[in-house]
This record gives structure tokens, sequence and C-alpha cells, in this order.
């Protein structure tokens, strides 16, 4: 790995948060500075973890910038969920694509430990 940008989990998580962000244009204008900021903080702090975590000194501190990842992004689909039930998303299509992050940052991870176990 040369840099983040060479990471297929990263370039997908920027794609994302440019959906997201085209997501939450269409919500009421009284939520910007509520469910809309933390939705969109959550998004972008999932590539820009991995983009930390990636520029370190060890694998063992990009594992650890991989969880804080992986915590944005549960933490995301729990706003996703709740614009849900508030109705103003009307379906969780985007969650799929969610999903596939985090599974990519859980196979990343575990690659990572592997090879730091095989030195």
């Amino acid at each position: 790995m040369k840099t983040h940008k060479d990471l297929d989990v990263w370039k997908k998580s920027i794609d994302f948060v440019t959906k997201v962000y085209n997501l939450t244009d269409k919500f009421p204008n009284n939520e910007k500075f509520g469910i809309v900021s933390q939705i969109r903080r959550a998004a972008v702090s999932i590539p820009s973890n991995i983009a930390e975590g990636s520029a370190r000194n060890s694998k063992k501190e990009l594992v650890q910038f991989l969880y804080v990842s992986l915590g944005s992004a549960a933490e995301l689909e729990t706003q996703l969920i709740i614009s849900e039930k508030l109705k103003y998303i009307d379906n969780l299509d985007v969650l799929n694509d969610l999903n596939d992050i985090q599974k990519m940052i859980m196979g990343l991870i575990k690659y990572l430990r592997n090879k730091e176990f095989k030195k």
C-alpha cells in the first residue's frame, strides 16, 4: 500500500460521502444544524480516519483508526435509521453501501492483523 488513496475502501467511502450529502440535501431546513450535521460529520469521519490511520507509523495505529471508522459507520447507521423513522428518508438503500464499507474495513483489519502475526 502506497497511500490511503490506493485503498478501495477509502475510495468507496469517499463516493459514499457524496451520496450522503445528496441524500441530506432533501432533509427539512430545520434539521440543517441537527441530524444533517451529525450525519455528514459521521460520513466524512469514515474516509478521514482511514486516511489518518494510513499516514501513521505502524499497522497497529492503522488498525486503531480503522476501528474508529467502524464506530463512525455504526453511528451513521443509527442516524440514518432515525431519519427514516422521522420520514426524512424514503428507504434505507443507502445502508447497503454502508454495510459494504463496514465489511471492507473489517476485511482490512483482519488482513493487517494476520500480516502482523506472521512476522
